[in-house]
């Protein structure tokens, strides 16, 4: 018996490895939690909000001033669904004790809506495994653990946030678990109408020539919003965009605002802000200088989902269809900032990749870096005295300053980036081997490259089968 062989594939022992760190991490996070009473960086820097996404927005759920004050990005069926998940008579409670956000005061008494947070998450790990094992079922265990239990998940959990029902309602429109068209245009309806970004990964499919799918998409988006504005009785598109430009452009306002990104976004925004303490902390000369790299970073990797997704509609039977949909959801996240865990739903597609070519590698191998829930201190920061809601009591939180906000994102921004030219080289092999052969459902496509035949139809001969296809090409 040689040994050596039981080393490759690598990722026969490396994704077991990265799912036991990301285990020990979260064991590490929980002990963390009972014994000193707040969670460790990276999770949020104010321990005594809890949930604060999911009880804040359960109590505009019923306060008429959903869009007008408290100026939600959410669309109306996000606060449908939270009124009834959880309980009335607690929210005429709410800010009594003095909380920062109006709902946190209903925390001790809604037990409905702690339960159906949960809930929630431990249907979302089901549906992620469940769509892991039927894709493949030798790296299920390690990815299905990641991606749906992994740090952005537990972020998530941790904020309450709508992000792991739409990851469910995404993994269910995109994923392998239905055949139903029907099921699928019911739930990417549902995510839109709780994450609108996710209406980016409607958009790719029109690059597969999928127009019956994207015109059923579409439909269920507006029907849902319509049947959730009806019951809610505000939301209208007008304050939807307002309401997003408003929150677009707000950028950020002091360093703890980049303590989670999905980009380099809110650190732009505080870098060009001249009273920002970052220029005391590295100079002018650094601050001009991340002023021009860290928008050229993102602006390469647009382009390059921008032209991979140019190649891909030349040859769209050359890129995978999970591809596709995570370039776009990629390119809106890159595009404007939406928090660490929105990541999420491009590690789902990303870890449905086989192991298979650098690129695709690299992109495994990130996500799994970015699903740890631990962080590399670079420098000390002065001790802050801390509420805590679980438990409850007044602390002392000995916070650093961590490498994490400063590579997280540029991790995340080098996984579409791979892909995109992962997608290049397939659609380059693809012309270089294939050329038009067995290509009759594209032939009304326009030929973009000169000398290229026109595509043939394949009949099949007496004998039957695809096997058994024949083409009448010269």
């Amino acid at each position: 018996m040689n040994p050596v062989k039981y080393l490759f594939p690598v990722n026969r022992w490396l994704e077991p490895m990265f799912a036991a760190i990301i285990l020990g991490s979260i064991i590490y996070a929980i002990w963390h939690l009972v014994t000193l009473a707040w969670l460790p960086q990276p999770f949020f820097y104010e321990p005594a909000d809890m949930w604060g996404d999911w009880f804040n927005t359960s109590y505009w759920s019923r306060d008429p001033g959903t869009y007008d004050t408290y100026k939600t990005v959410y669309p109306p069926l996000s606060f449908v669904f939270l009124r009834l998940l959880t309980l009335d008579k607690c929210y005429p409670i709410a800010n009594s004790a003095g909380d920062v956000g109006p709902g946190l005061a209903a925390r001790s008494c809604d037990w409905l809506g702690v339960a159906a947070l949960h809930t929630l998450f431990v249907i979302n790990i089901i549906v992620v495994a469940l769509a892991f094992v039927k894709h493949d079922r030798k790296t299920a265990p390690w990815r299905s653990f990641a991606v749906a239990a992994g740090f952005p998940a537990l972020e998530a959990l941790d904020r309450g946030n709508l992000i792991i029902p739409t990851l469910t309602l995404v993994v269910v429109a995109y994923g392998p678990l239905t055949r139903s068209t029907w099921l699928r245009w019911l739930a990417i309806g549902l995510a839109v109408n709780l994450k609108v970004y996710v209406i980016a990964s409607i958009i790719p499919q029109l690059l597969r020539r999928r127009w019956r799918w994207v015109e059923g998409a579409l439909i269920s988006v507006v029907a849902i919003y319509l049947a959730a504005y009806s019951i809610l009785g505000v939301g209208t598109p007008a304050e939807l965009v307002q309401n997003l430009s408003a929150f677009a452009d707000s950028g950020a306002s002091n360093l703890l605002d980049v303590w989670f990104p999905a980009t380099f976004l809110a650190l732009q925004a505080l870098l060009g802000n001249w009273q920002s303490p970052l220029m005391g902390l590295i100079g002018s000369y650094w601050v001009d200088f991340l002023l021009i790299l860290l928008p050229a970073l993102q602006h390469t990797v647009q382009a390059a989902i921008v032209m991979a997704a140019v190649l891909a509609w030349t040859r769209p039977e050359a890129v995978s269809r999970y591809r596709l949909t995570n370039l776009g959801i990629s390119l809106a996240l890159i595009t404007s900032e939406s928090g660490g865990y929105s990541v999420i739903l491009t590690f789902f597609f990303t870890m449905l990749e086989p192991w298979k070519g650098f690129g695709r590698k690299w992109a495994i191998v990130a996500v799994y870096l970015l699903c740890i829930p631990l962080d590399i201190p670079i420098d000390r920061a002065p001790e802050l005295v801390r509420d805590t809601f679980f438990p409850a009591r007044t602390v002392i939180t000995d916070y650093k300053i961590m490498i994490g906000p400063f590579i997280r994102p540029l991790f995340f921004y080098s996984i579409p980036f791979a892909l995109s030219l992962v997608t290049m080289r397939e659609v380059w092999d693809d012309y270089r081997n294939r050329g038009t052969t067995n290509r009759w459902r594209f032939r009304r496509d326009a030929w973009l490259f000169p000398g290229i035949k026109e595509p043939v139809r394949l009949e099949a001969s007496p004998g039957g089968g695809p096997s058994s296809m024949k083409s009448h090409a010269s």
